[in-house]
């Protein structure tokens, strides 16, 4: 069949040219003579209708295969070229790292890294330390520890980055809050316990005001006589001086959290008019974290004795305060990496926050 002999040598013409292709524009027209629509092969392949079903067969196979064979080698040839068209880029972009920088190009510190170093200042002085934990949690920690029953809606997938089960048929998960340093905590360390927590948290959202990959601080206070008297008292006075105001006004409303009980959410007073929020002033109110009381069940969970312990804790998310606080209408660009966006928004990373000497 005279189709059948023309594909060794069509092979070997489409093979020389498409390794002598030095670009993809010429690689582009390589694919496009030899598997377009008028392609050398695809003219071949229109011949198939006019065999008999004994030369089908024979030819279809063959051609077929030829032109798995010439997409493969086109395919493998656009990586050798992306590839080298990458390294070139990166040559002519080459910095010389051991000279100085130019004042111009000197770093600022990212709005969120701001924050935390403000609010750990602030808890600092009210005498909580630091404490972290790892992103990748087990369930006990993320989940049932922090009383989350079987089947609670949080536990779902829409909610929590899962990873594939390990050799035991265990999961684990991004963690989706720093609720589990919490349990880490108070099962290492014996009470009075006062810590915050920092770091990044994991769950499946993506909006202005949501991203998949956020920030959280949360606190703890462990003791025999703690009350909501104190946890009120405590978040008032730090964020009177994070918003940087003499007086501010809270109010606890009540809410329902699985790890703490009684549970509220948190408002300060603040003014509205005008287009940006005051807080301190007016008479509305901007809601700030949730919090309360630590669960009995937290407690037993952790080896701690509901009855001769008790505490408060509370959670709010870094980003979101860094926007109230700064003016941020966005936290999709926190994540961008955008090096303007950072001149405009960022600070300078040597002036270190303090609570006598200024936060901002």
């Amino acid at each position: 069949m005279a189709v059948i002999d023309d594909l060794p040598k069509i092979e070997s013409e489409a093979a020389k040219a498409i390794a002598a292709a030095g670009d993809e524009a010429s690689l582009e027209s390589i694919r496009v003579a030899e598997l377009g629509k008028k392609g050398r092969v695809s003219l071949l392949m229109r011949e198939l209708g006019g065999m008999t079903p004994e030369q089908r067969t024979t030819a279809g196979p063959a051609l077929n295969g030829l032109k798995d064979r010439l997409g493969a080698a086109i395919n493998a040839r656009k990586a050798e070229l992306e590839a080298a068209a990458i390294n070139a880029r990166l040559e002519t972009e080459r910095e010389d790292l051991t000279l100085p920088p130019r004042p111009e190009a000197v770093g600022a510190l990212h709005p969120v890294m701001q924050v935390f170093e403000e609010l750990a200042a602030i808890f600092a002085d009210m005498g909580f330390s630091v404490a972290e934990g790892p992103d990748i949690e087990d369930d006990f920690h993320n989940f049932t520890a922090l009383n989350f029953p079987a089947g609670h809606p949080a536990r779902e997938m829409h909610d929590t980055f899962f990873l594939k089960p390990d050799a035991e048929g265990q999961r684990k998960v991004l963690r989706t809050h720093t609720s589990p340093v919490q349990i880490r905590t108070m099962m290492t360390q014996a009470p009075p316990i006062r810590v915050i927590i920092p770091g990044r948290v994991y769950r499946k959202d993506w909006d202005a005001t949501h991203t998949p990959m956020f920030h959280q601080i949360e606190g703890l206070m462990i003791d025999k006589s703690t009350h909501m008297g104190h946890l009120k008292t405590c978040l008032t006075e730090a964020f009177s001086r994070f918003f940087e105001v003499p007086t501010a006004q809270s109010r606890l409303r009540p809410h329902y959290f699985p790890f703490t009980e009684p549970s509220a959410e948190m408002d300060m007073r603040c003014d509205r008019s005008g287009g940006e929020i005051k807080v301190g002033e007016g008479n509305d109110w901007l809601e700030i974290l949730g919090c309360g009381m630590v669960h009995p069940n937290v407690l037993r969970n952790c080896n701690l004795d509901p009855e001769e312990y008790q505490g408060f804790a509370f959670g709010l998310g870094v980003d979101r305060l860094a926007m109230l606080k700064y003016g941020m209408p966005d936290l999709r660009p926190y994540f961008e990496a955008d090096v303007d966006w950072i001149k405009h928004y960022g600070f300078k990373p040597w002036l270190l926050p303090t609570v006598t000497g200024g936060l901002s």
